[in-house]
């Protein structure tokens, strides 16, 4: 039986890229006295290219920045404490989220989450998307001294839950810290899909969080009947 459903946050609730192309958007209108000479084209594209999908952390990003671009009258630390405070304003979540996690709830299944990142700045995100309520345990990596993939965060996370392994589901888009790390703990994994790892198979997949209510009652289903 299926009881409880874990998730990634990054690229799975939060739409991470569109989120990030929001925030350098704004950031450059409202720093142009000091990165108006650079065209706005090539500050927007470079953050990004730094950034590498949220795993470089913004201080080496904006210290690189600022070098490359040779950005004066601003120092990079102030452009990082921008970033910590504007960011969850340009928080964009992907479709479908709030439906989706309600109907979860009235399934009667426990919700939590797991999110590599730093701790408030992750949580200020949960909260501008309005999701925070719905999870009963959330565990970030900075809080926990651990990072996916290692087992042991997944395995703080059933224990807050009260689940075993085989009871649970996670929900995420990174092959590696998510689906195979959950899978390699005894979860059922569902890939939530990323055009990065196009080339990626896994037999549980949805393109829309739409498709996830039905895809996890179709695995309670067929729990039950032993397939």
């Amino acid at each position: 039986m299926i009881k409880a459903i874990i998730f990634d946050l990054d690229g799975t609730l939060l739409n991470r890229d569109e989120s990030v192309k929001n925030f350098i958007d704004d950031q450059y209108e409202r720093f142009k006295k000091w990165v108006g000479n650079i065209p706005k084209d090539i500050y927007t594209k470079r953050f990004i290219e730094l950034d590498c999908r949220g795993y470089v952390w913004k201080d080496k990003v904006y210290q690189q920045l600022v070098r490359e671009l040779e950005i004066e009258g601003i120092d990079w630390q102030y452009l990082l404490q921008d970033y910590i405070s504007q960011f969850p304003i340009h928080c964009v979540p992907f479709p479908n989220v709030l439906s989706m996690l309600e109907k979860l709830k009235k399934n009667n299944l426990v919700l939590g989450m797991i999110t590599n990142g730093f701790g408030d700045f992750q949580m200020n995100n949960l909260k501008a998307l309005g999701i925070e309520k719905y999870f009963k345990a959330i565990l970030v990596s900075e809080w926990e001294g651990i990072k996916k993939p290692d087992p042991e965060i997944f395995e703080r996370a059933l224990k807050k839950l009260q689940v075993n392994p085989n009871e649970s589901i996670f929900v995420g888009d990174h092959p590696e810290n998510d689906v195979i790390a959950s899978r390699n703990v005894g979860m059922i994994s569902i890939w939530k899909k990323d055009y990065q790892w196009d080339t990626f198979v896994t037999e549980l997949y949805v393109n829309d969080l739409a498709e996830l209510p039905s895809i996890i009652e179709e695995v309670r289903t067929n729990l039950c009947k032993g397939k």
